[in-house]
């Protein structure tokens, strides 16, 4: 799977939304500054070519969806990033994550019992 700029990924977000949008549809779902027309449809167009966005048409306009689930693209970037930054070691993600971003007591024992429940379906 190839990767999306930050511009594509911003665009992708209003689209996962969304689920399916004409050009106005992701114009209004950006908030002010606006980009222009011809950026979002540049952008479009991209990821067009990378298989990320597919379109039916109707007339003179394009219905826009994506063609990959928002959970398998976060799912191999972050995957991609245990794999190039930890040594591929989930725990190594895992300490840096919970030492290295501020979480909260309540946020560690949340991921504490996700983490737990996890755990349990494994066992069985």
């Amino acid at each position: 799977m190839m990767q999306l700029s930050n511009s594509e990924e911003q665009l992708m977000e209003h689209l996962w939304k969304l689920e399916k949008a004409f050009m106005k549809d992701l114009l209004e779902a950006y908030p002010k500054p606006k980009p222009a027309t011809t950026t979002v449809a540049t952008l479009l167009k991209r990821m067009i070519d990378k298989q990320f966005v597919a379109y039916t048409e109707f007339g003179n306009s394009r219905e826009y969806y994506p063609l990959v689930k928002k959970t398998d693209y976060f799912s191999k970037h972050v995957n991609g990033l245990i794999s190039n930054f930890f040594n591929n070691s989930a725990s190594q993600f895992a300490s840096f994550f919970t030492t290295e971003t501020n979480l909260s007591q309540s946020e560690l024992e949340e991921l504490k019992k996700i983490i737990d429940s996890e755990i349990q379906k494994k066992k069985k």
